[in-house]
């Protein structure tokens, strides 16, 4: 490897392109450049790197293990610089928008209002990703981010938007309507603390020594089951108050547990404010303001 920082633009553009195809052919089409002048730079890359990025066949291209590991630093260089560009040149004020939030908040709770958020910006496009574990590895470009979790488990500048209880939910028909607590089937998301011990715990019921629950990684599991009559699931207002609200769901018990968790809001540092942005967060804010569940502390 030479002394430079970094190796020409010009290779690393060109074996990004090769390894998204996996065809020199393909990504000098997409580059406006002849095959061999494709094939030259990533030689050249190759030849500065010290390593082959490419096992090359007949018809197509294999990375080799070398390349699958540069691949995320190239791209990564590559998504650093268009962001910085779009910043510079004012791009970044798109009606594009990334949110990140876990699957059962996007489910049960964004998905149906969707449509008073399009009436109200329908000029606004909301790309959803969902992260199940681990949301500290959110989505690179990732603008807004709504998090589910404890006040100390949020890193940054965090606004608490619920303040929720739980309590156990089943579909009107479950057991005849009236569900025996000693023999229903029961569901709930794995990791989370207002979980039926802590339910029972608070509510000083007993459903058992060392009863059985059916975990999953996500509340969508756990309350799809209950809608579909499978047993009753442990959920909390932000998630099924609609779903007892238009009858889908009944809560069979009153007694209700402080779910410890909460929705909180997360603007990360790196992204500036847009049009976007603060569209979809005081949009956000007021929607959940007017629910019942809303942290008011």
């Amino acid at each position: 490897m030479s002394g430079n920082a970094f190796p020409p633009l010009s290779w690393l553009r060109a074996f990004e392109a090769a390894s998204r195809h996996l065809s020199f052919t393909l990504a000098a089409q997409e580059l406006n450049l002849t095959q061999s002048a494709v094939s030259q730079h990533v030689r050249s890359l190759e030849d500065y790197l010290g390593r082959e990025l490419f096992i090359r066949r007949t018809r197509a291209l294999q990375l080799t293990e070398a390349g699958a590991n540069y691949l995320p630093t190239v791209r990564e260089a590559f998504e650093v610089l268009a962001r910085g560009t779009r910043r510079f040149t004012g791009g970044d004020q798109s009606n594009a928008l990334i949110l990140q939030c876990n699957m059962a908040f996007s489910v049960f709770w964004l998905a149906p209002r969707l449509h008073r958020l399009y009436a109200a910006h329908p000029w606004l496009v909301l790309n959803i990703v969902t992260a199940l574990w681990d949301p500290e590895t959110r989505a690179r470009e990732a603008a807004v981010e709504v998090r589910f979790g404890r006040p100390g488990d949020m890193s940054g500048i965090a606004t608490r938007l619920t303040a929720d209880v739980c309590r156990p939910v089943c579909r009107p028909d479950y057991m005849g309507g009236a569900p025996d607590l000693a023999k229903a089937r029961l569901f709930d998301c794995a990791g989370i603390m207002g979980n039926w011990e802590s339910w029972a715990g608070h509510t000083g019921r007993r459903f058992g020594e060392e009863r059985a629950v059916n975990l999953a990684s996500t509340y969508v599991v756990a309350i799809e089951a209950a809608l579909n009559g499978a047993g009753m699931a442990m959920g909390h207002d932000t998630l099924t108050h609609d779903l007892v609200q238009s009858g889908r769901l009944i809560e069979p018990f009153g007694d209700t547990a402080p779910l410890p968790e909460g929705y909180f809001l997360l603007l990360p540092a790196q992204h500036e404010q847009t049009p976007a942005t603060r569209a979809f967060t005081d949009w956000l804010t007021g929607e959940i303001a007017a629910c019942p569940y809303a942290f008011t502390g």
